[in-house]
């Protein structure tokens, strides 16, 4: 039997509630497609840090190294500074196993409602590639002059020729397997003229490898109002660290809630375990009422099941969370009136169900 060994981080707020979900789906479909998920769960987080001082164990990364994919929850608590809760588990692991594309997919799935007009399931799919390594988030900066009216705070961004050729080979590829096969850049080069130029002229230097695909250069304030106005003109699109995790953001909202936006932060190369994660964080003002919308973390574990090499598997708990939307089983954010453990609940039914 095909066995993969999961390392399962459920962090803060409500990705304890939401990872629990996702197993239970997880294991669903691995008994009904003949495969086996081997999984450890961690408790880091902000109760660790409060407990312990440290996000996660110094040794936190050797002790994931050996697994073949992370499942992650949320991290972020209403307690303590953002900086200290994402630097120290998230972003520690993003960057110490070089997960250096973020993948985010968009679609509007049955039985959702876009708050966009006229835009109905079918008239969205996209797939946003963020640069997950470097860029306005390297932590390259600092402060001086603490306190005094002359205090200064630097917060640089960094773009290497290896980062971001590296994440326009990987956008570059997705759209290429895609129908489209079109690809947005999202840049500012008009305002930033150094490493936003540079990232302009490495998508025109890679683009040369991949004739078969369309590709088009947008400001990413112009794209923010492109996804609004004209959605349907969207298929892939790239962009730095800082542009894609707003342009996701709003994409998410677009589909109808955040709560039904997945993320894979890959290292495509397979050196270190992939991380997968829903994009909605801790939601810390509903943690604990379980009513957390547990879809985004079930796209998320299909998206984790087709990096494992089980595409059957991918496609089958999609097709039983659609079902399930389209149902009309749902939580309140998207208008629904199910909790978490109640649409938990209806797709493995679904999955349980489903012809072999």
């Amino acid at each position: 039997m095909r066995r993969y060994r999961i390392a399962a981080i459920p962090g803060d707020g409500i990705g304890q509630e939401v990872i629990p979900a996702g197993l239970e789906v997880l294991q669903a479909v691995a008994a009904r497609q003949g495969f086996a998920l081997d999984v450890e769960e961690f408790p880091w987080g902000s109760d660790y840090y409060r407990a312990t001082g440290k996000m996660m164990p110094e040794d936190g990364l050797e002790t994931l190294k050996p697994f073949d994919s992370i499942f992650f929850g949320a991290v972020g608590d209403a307690h303590l500074p953002d900086d200290i809760t994402l630097w120290g588990l998230r972003l520690k692991i993003c960057q110490g196993f070089d997960q250096y594309a973020n993948i985010r997919p968009t679609r509007v799935l049955p039985g959702l409602t876009s708050p966009l007009r006229q835009v109905e399931p079918g008239d969205i799919d996209w797939v946003i590639v963020r640069e997950n390594s470097e860029g306005e988030y390297a932590g390259h900066g600092g402060r001086a002059h603490r306190g005094h009216p002359e205090e200064v705070a630097t917060e640089t961004a960094i773009f290497t020729r290896a980062g971001v050729t590296r994440i326009m080979r990987t956008a570059f590829r997705i759209a290429q397997s895609r129908p489209r096969k079109l690809l947005t850049v999202v840049t500012k080069s008009n305002a930033q003229k150094h490493g936003m130029v540079f990232w302009d002229e490495i998508a025109a230097e890679v683009a040369r490898e991949f004739p078969d695909v369309s590709w088009e250069k947008e400001l990413v304030d112009a794209m923010a109002a492109r996804m609004v106005r004209r959605p349907q003109s969207i298929d892939t699109v790239v962009a730095t660290n800082l542009h894609a995790d707003i342009l996701s953001d709003l994409a998410g909202a677009v589909a109808g809630s955040l709560g039904v936006a997945p993320t894979a932060n890959l290292e495509p190369d397979r050196r270190f375990p992939s991380m997968f994660e829903p994009i909605h964080g801790s939601a810390f003002d509903i943690a604990g009422k379980g009513v957390a919308n547990p879809v985004a973390t079930f796209w998320t574990a299909a998206m984790m099941l087709e990096h494992l090499g089980e595409p059957a598997a991918a496609a089958s708990l999609m097709v039983a969370v659609e079902q399930v939307c389209a149902a009309g089983i749902m939580t309140a954010d998207v208008g629904g009136t199910a909790d978490t453990a109640a649409v938990t609940a209806a797709v493995v039914a679904a999955i349980q169900g489903a012809n072999a």
